[in-house]
């Protein structure tokens, strides 16, 4: 009878574990799932004076200028040519920074929604930073050569010397100025976190999720092998001490250096895609002013774009049913006879 009582008394532990096991994974796959709003830490943040919030019932508009409240280069290291996609220290001429502000308007989501479904980051404009500047993703104009991995640095005849990427993590394009990071920029992190302490919002994905530096609520150096393929984790941070999802940047020279996919529900038509890099080539069009030409709005036109690059005239004027010559005419690009 004793021993009976005691295989009893076993099981009944066995049982107990297994459902206190089973309640907290439940437990935290509802809290995973469960919307948290991101308004207060939005509102809380350190952002550069001049990027613009807006705060609606559902939404926050961004605007940036582009244009980060840290130290630049004086010289940058671009493509000799507009024939060359990603430079080298073969195909690259120095010029002086060519940072200047942009027309940056992105409308992010209040509570933003974790999908089990990812969607791939594209080359463009993926996420704002704090600084006032945009993130993009790990990779460079041909969408498979790693930014961080191939930077260099170059000198000319006049013995000025310049890199392709910054200290900062960052370069401007060319034509357009248009200022970005490709992973974790130090510049960033330094003017709100402390060494060996946690890493605090720096920045939020265009999916809502926020975005943070390579150190954990505890200050332990954060790894690839504590995220997802994202880039991204649920864990308590100093903004979100509860626990949320967010991205986090790690500094490495390879893949994971900055965000490869969404995993929250992404509006396509905030990405904005990546100008060409190469120093020759066409300005990108004022897509405001082509929208009004159109008679649409602005987002309906970056929609109809999507993310593919190089964007597909064709693709884009049939979704918007005009002609290819009138979506040219509109964007300012002479239509080739």
């Amino acid at each position: 009878m004793k021993k009976l009582v005691v295989a009893l008394a076993g099981i009944f532990v066995i049982a107990l574990n297994s459902l206190v096991f089973y309640a907290a994974s439940a437990a935290n796959a509802a809290s995973t799932s469960k919307s948290v709003s991101v308004v207060s830490a939005a509102k809380a943040a350190k952002w550069n004076p001049t990027v613009k919030l807006t705060y609606g019932k559902s939404s926050i508009v961004m605007e940036p200028t582009g244009i980060p409240n840290h130290a630049r280069d004086e010289y940058y290291a671009v493509p000799i040519s507009q024939d060359v996609v990603v430079p080298d220290s073969t195909t690259a001429k120095i010029v002086k920074d060519p940072t200047k502000a942009q027309s940056y308007k992105f409308t992010i989501p209040t509570t933003p929604q974790y999908t089990s479904a990812v969607t791939a980051t594209s080359l463009g404009s993926i996420g704002v930073m704090i600084s006032g500047a945009v993130i993009y993703n790990p990779f460079e104009g041909d969408n498979k050569t790693v930014a961080m991995a191939n930077n260099f640095t170059i000198t000319n005849s006049q013995g000025i010397t310049a890199s392709f990427v910054d200290k900062c993590a960052g370069h401007p394009i060319p034509d357009s100025g248009a200022y970005h990071y490709h992973g974790l920029s130090t510049c960033v992190t330094a003017k709100v976190d402390k060494i060996g302490k946690p890493s605090h919002l720096i920045g939020f994905a265009l999916d809502g999720f926020p975005i943070y530096g390579d150190r954990d609520i505890n200050g332990k150096q954060i790894t690839a092998k504590n995220l997802d393929q994202c880039n991204g984790t649920k864990s308590a941070t100093p903004e979100f001490p509860k626990g949320i999802y967010h991205y986090v940047l790690l500094g490495t020279s390879d893949v994971r250096s900055s965000i490869a996919c969404f995993h929250g529900k992404v509006d396509a038509s905030q990405i904005q895609a990546m100008p060409p890099m190469g120093g020759g080539q066409m300005p990108m069009p004022d897509t405001a002013a082509a929208a009004k030409k159109l008679g649409i709005t602005e987002d309906a036109l970056k929609a109809a774009f999507g993310t593919t690059m190089p964007p597909d005239i064709a693709a884009a004027a049939k979704k918007l049913g005009i002609t290819e010559v009138v979506l040219l005419d509109a964007l300012g690009i002479q239509a080739k006879p």
